[in-house]
């Protein structure tokens, strides 16, 4: 059987294109017309195949800006807008300052590649704009605090884009366990598809004529351009940025920030962390190519409560529950769906005292956080404590040692160099604190 990829399963959901309907009293809103002006920062796949649409459907929101360092995806991205609008007001970008200059932005959708989540994010939180940014949310753990620290302080709306937060089956998953009905959780286990490769050729050519490759690299080191450094001219395939450890963590906090998110909320840990974690993996061998983000990995994490996290790649993305009243599986990418134990657990109605999730889609999320001042279903802590559990096995993989971790410090204990991994440099002139 041919598998089901996120990218099919996501274009077969009914909420990836439905559209959004808010309510008519907007906080924080500065558009006289009473709608959300909105700008997509960074146009490439993401954007182009699940981030626009929705916000061009929806009401109560209109598209103002788009920006890219690409000049061939900004002018396809401004056409699309200019299109569905029926206008030629879309204003287009190649520098993301500009955006965020603009009084009239009120909230920024931020679908850059890794390096740039957290400085661009964090600029528009500071200067007062809400944000919805792709996962993973940070390359590190101090970047997720600076911006989680921003987004409280600011008081704006923040929106953590995943998906898989809003899967029927996740959330069921989830509730059942939050209430409950699996009795003493005992052990989760989160699998994400072994998706990355050796390879990608190295050798420098000349940059594309509609390509501003210095600020594409933004914070992250200047290397000489190369096509699977960067993404592939003039197309929307998957780019090669995302295994290289510059720019991209890969699979170990790509997919893992959607399925170590649902399995953080179903242990009602989002806020905080393990207390240990350890773990192995495999790197690509020296000498076969640019490419160097782990091949595969099995880590485990231990909580304060005694529940162990085996996190590991396999066939296919899910998150596992095991208590004293039987396990529950969801499979995120819809190949067996919910299963459990006994098929009573599937059948269980929640009782009208039960505590029930929300259920909203991801951007239909982040309009309502802007338009009722409520938190969004993942906001910048959440987002980040997630991300910093893929960031922790990252370390533990380094470190080849069981590390011991305080959550609410956020630090290793008796390991300085396990500390250390905790930060990347940011390449001059970029820091946090100026952004």
């Amino acid at each position: 059987m041919k598998p089901t990829t996120r990218r099919t399963f996501l274009k077969a959901s009914a909420w990836a294109a439905a559209p959004l309907v808010l309510p008519s009293r907007l906080l924080g809103q500065q558009a006289p017309s009473k709608r959300i002006h909105v700008a997509l920062i960074g146009m490439g796949r993401q954007a182009v195949y699940s981030n626009l649409q929705p916000f061009l459907n929806a009401d109560n929101v209109r598209v103002v800006a788009v920006c890219d360092v690409d000049r061939w995806r900004l002018e396809n991205a401004k056409k699309k807008v200019d299109a569905h609008y029926k206008s030629a007001d879309c204003k287009a970008y190649t520098d993301w300052r500009e955006v965020l200059a603009r009084d009239d932005v009120d909230a920024v959708m931020n679908s850059t590649s890794d390096q740039w989540h957290v400085p661009i994010s964090l600029a528009a939180a500071r200067r007062g704009k809400h944000v919805s940014c792709e996962k993973p949310l940070t390359l590190s753990v101090a970047e997720g605090r600076a911006l989680a620290d921003a987004v409280r302080q600011k008081g704006v709306t923040f929106r953590t884009d995943s998906e898989c937060r809003s899967s029927a089956h996740m959330i069921k998953l989830a509730e059942l366990a939050r209430n409950g009905y699996l009795g003493q959780l005992r052990r989760i286990e989160v699998g994400v598809p072994a998706g990355d490769k050796a390879g990608g050729d190295a050798t420098p050519t000349p940059v594309p004529a509609e390509l501003d490759y210095e600020l594409w690299a933004g914070p992250a080191p200047l290397h000489p351009y190369c096509v699977d450094r960067v993404h592939p001219p003039k197309a929307y395939t998957r780019p090669g940025w995302m295994r290289c450890l510059d720019t991209c963590e890969g699979m170990i906090t790509n997919w893992g920030t959607h399925t170590l998110d649902v399995a953080q909320l179903a242990h009602n840990t989002e806020r905080t962390g393990p207390v240990s974690v350890e773990g192995a993996g495999r790197y690509p061998e020296p000498g076969s190519g640019l490419w160097n983000v782990l091949l595969d990995f099995r880590v485990q994490f231990k909580f304060a409560d005694g529940v162990t996290l085996d996190y590991l790649t396999a066939q296919d993305a899910y998150v596992r529950l095991e208590g004293d009243a039987g396990w529950l599986n969801a499979d995120w990418t819809g190949r067996t769906g919910l299963t459990a134990s006994d098929e009573k657990l599937l059948k269980l109605k929640l009782k009208a005292t039960d505590l029930r999730l929300p259920t909203r889609a991801d951007k239909a999320d982040f309009l309502h956080g802007i338009a009722t001042g409520e938190p969004t279903m993942a906001d910048a802590e959440v987002g980040h404590r997630t991300c910093s559990l893929g960031q922790l096995a990252h370390i533990a993989i380094q470190r080849g040692r069981r590390l011991d971790w305080n959550p609410a410090a956020e630090r290793f204990a008796g390991d300085d160099a396990a500390n250390a991994l905790l930060s990347r440099p940011y390449r001059a002139p970029w820091a946090l604190e100026t952004l």
